[in-house]
């Protein structure tokens, strides 16, 4: 009875949960080493699937943007893999070998302050990307 009543009171938030597809692309309609799209605004408990498109890339959370109490994750080269988000917050994504070159996405999972900085440790192409992002929401 009591597993009955656990599973009736999470049905409301996994009915509503959404999955969010994410390509993983060398060449997208934003340029070279890109996710399209590049930006997410997404509920908690809603789900990301990342496509492994376009061979040679990965989807891994960068540590320094991650919320407190969120666990990392890190997708193999040319796996799709889907990820959870629970945590309200703001994550970056990084493809691991790409990240140098800009490869990044961000994704606000509930309501999110938009002034939050970036770390310092993230990389110059990367930075200026997620800062294009955040301005344009492309």
């Amino acid at each position: 009875m009591r597993l009955l009543t656990v599973l009736i009171t999470l049905l409301p938030s996994i009915a509503y949960a959404e999955t969010h597809d994410v390509k993983m692309l060398t060449r997208g309609d934003t340029g070279a080493m890109v996710y399209e799209p590049a930006h997410l605004q997404i509920a908690p408990g809603d789900t990301v699937r990342f496509l492994a498109t376009q061979r040679g890339h990965n989807a891994a959370s960068i540590p320094e943007m991650l919320p407190e109490g969120a666990e990392s994750f890190i997708g193999k080269i040319d796996e799709e893999i889907s990820v959870s988000f629970e945590i309200k917050g703001r994550y970056g994504i990084k493809c691991s070998p790409h990240y140098a070159m800009g490869m990044v996405m961000i994704i606000d999972v509930g309501d999110v302050d938009g002034a939050s900085p970036l770390p310092d440790a993230v990389p110059r192409r990367a930075r200026e990307r997620m800062s294009k992002i955040l301005m344009t929401g492309e």
